[in-house]
């Protein structure tokens, strides 16, 4: 990964991109309705080409709360990633995604990734959030 902090969310290096293809556990950052951050650990997938990271969830958790809160034009999130000295941040605008064929290629990419299919759940959705910027230090 470059030694530069900024880095083009469409069209990473490929060590930044690498990074993001191994398995981390990673964190989410929503913002409350008093605006304080909420962070808490999920599973992350990146998709450059779509300028898109996703995030598998149960409906009624807090951070698809606080997504849904925001209003349809999405809320201002960041996700990261930490391996020692490397660190990866992808920033955008989230929106929550109910429809089937969103969830299942989420579901897709997260067991490409994890390495593991997660469990069934009927309450599950898909945090999409459109990356407007990235950032990270290997």
């Amino acid at each position: 990964m470059a030694t530069t902090y900024s880095v083009d969310p469409g069209d990473p290096d490929a060590s930044y991109l690498s990074f993001w293809r191994e398995k981390h556990l990673c964190t989410l950052t929503t913002l409350r309705p008093d605006g304080t951050p909420h962070l808490v650990p999920v599973g992350v997938t990146y998709d450059p080409g779509a300028l898109l990271a996703r995030v598998i969830t149960n409906r009624t958790s807090a951070k698809v709360r606080h997504v849904r809160a925001a209003g349809a034009g999405g809320a201002p999130v960041a996700v990261c990633q930490v391996d020692g000295r490397r660190w990866a941040t992808l920033e955008g605008r989230a929106v929550v995604r109910t429809e089937p064929g969103r969830v299942e290629e989420a579901v897709r990419r997260y067991a490409e990734r994890y390495g593991r299919m997660p469990s069934p759940n009927p309450s599950r959705v898909v945090i999409e959030i459109a990356l407007t910027r990235a950032m990270g230090r290997g």
